[in-house]
Order: structure tokens, then C-alpha cells, then sequence
């Protein structure tokens, strides 16, 4: 019985081949001419696409680091000491357009995305202390929504308003 299946196994592995080189055999060939083999230094991209980040976390050893792709995954973590890192995009989203011009030039995309992977420190668990920590508390408020001290944050800047 073993004998039957290899020999049928064998009759189906050539018939699969010549079956390929039949195909391949009768196909032709694209012709030079259509292929425009002329050199170009111009390359104009089109579409634009948003700005991601990826987020650079200590890891305790010095030698390591952990990557993640999600803020709530950071957070999930309890990790500190992270920065963010565009890993790919050409333009700000709206709402990125709009939390860095909340800053009123007091933080770039870039620290507002490094401040929103964040848990601890300032701006999440301090005082709003002057009208720079008020404008990326603004900054932030639109930027990271979600994030789990956006109540203290919250707080804070509408104690330093009165």
C-alpha cells in the first residue's frame, strides 16, 4: 500500500511540472519598450498620512529598553522614563494640529507625546505652577484624552485659573 501512494504521489508532483511549464512556456515576455528604463531624481509624494509614534521606555536595566506602540499599553505597564519616537507619517492629525497650538509654543508634538506616555511627574501629579505648564496642560488636555491623570490634570489647570 505504501508503494501505491508514493507512486501516485510521484504521478501528481510531475504532472503539477509540466503543467507549470506549460503555463510559463506560453507566456510572453513584457517588451523593453514599455518599461521606462529613463532615470528620474524627481519623486513627488502624494497623500499625506498622520504622524505616529512609537514609545522608547527604560526598562530598569540599563542596557535595555522596551518599545511599545500605544500609549495605553505604557500605561498599562506603569512604565516611566519613555520617549516618544515618530516611527512613521508627513502631517499632523487635526487633533494634533490643534493640542500644539494650544501650547502657545510651550511644547512641540513630539514633548506633548512624550509627556502623555508618562504616568508620574509633572504635569500629572503637580500643581500647574505658570502660564507655560497652563498651555501644555492645554496641549495635553486635547492630545491625551484618555490618559489616566487627565482628572488630576484637569484639576490642576482650572486651580491655576481660578
Amino acid at each position: 500500500m505504501p508503494v501505491l501512494r508514493r507512486s501516485a504521489a510521484a504521478v501528481l508532483c510531475v504532472a503539477v511540472v509540466a503543467l507549470l511549464v506549460g503555463c510559463t512556456a506560453g507566456a510572453e515576455s513584457e517588451p523593453d519598450e514599455s518599461v521606462d528604463s529613463a532615470a528620474s531624481t524627481e519623486v513627488t509624494p502624494s497623500g499625506t498620512s498622520p504622524i505616529v509614534f512609537a514609545f522608547v521606555c527604560d526598562s530598569g536595566d540599563a542596557e535595555r529598553t522596551e518599545t511599545y506602540t500605544t500609549y495605553s499599553a505604557v500605561w498599562q505597564d506603569d512604565r516611566t522614563g519613555c520617549r516618544a519616537e515618530r516611527i512613521t507619517g508627513t502631517e499632523m492629525s487635526a487633533q494634533q494640529q490643534a493640542a500644539v497650538e494650544a501650547t502657545d509654543g510651550a511644547a512641540t508634538l513630539e514633548e506633548l507625546a512624550t509627556t502623555c506616555a508618562r504616568t508620574t511627574g509633572a504635569p500629572w501629579s503637580t500643581d500647574v505652577g505658570d502660564s507655560d505648564a497652563a498651555h501644555v496642560a492645554d496641549g495635553l488636555v486635547l492630545y491625551c484624552p484618555g490618559h489616566p491623570a487627565m482628572r488630576h490634570l484637569r484639576d490642576a489647570l482650572a486651580a491655576y485659573r481660578g
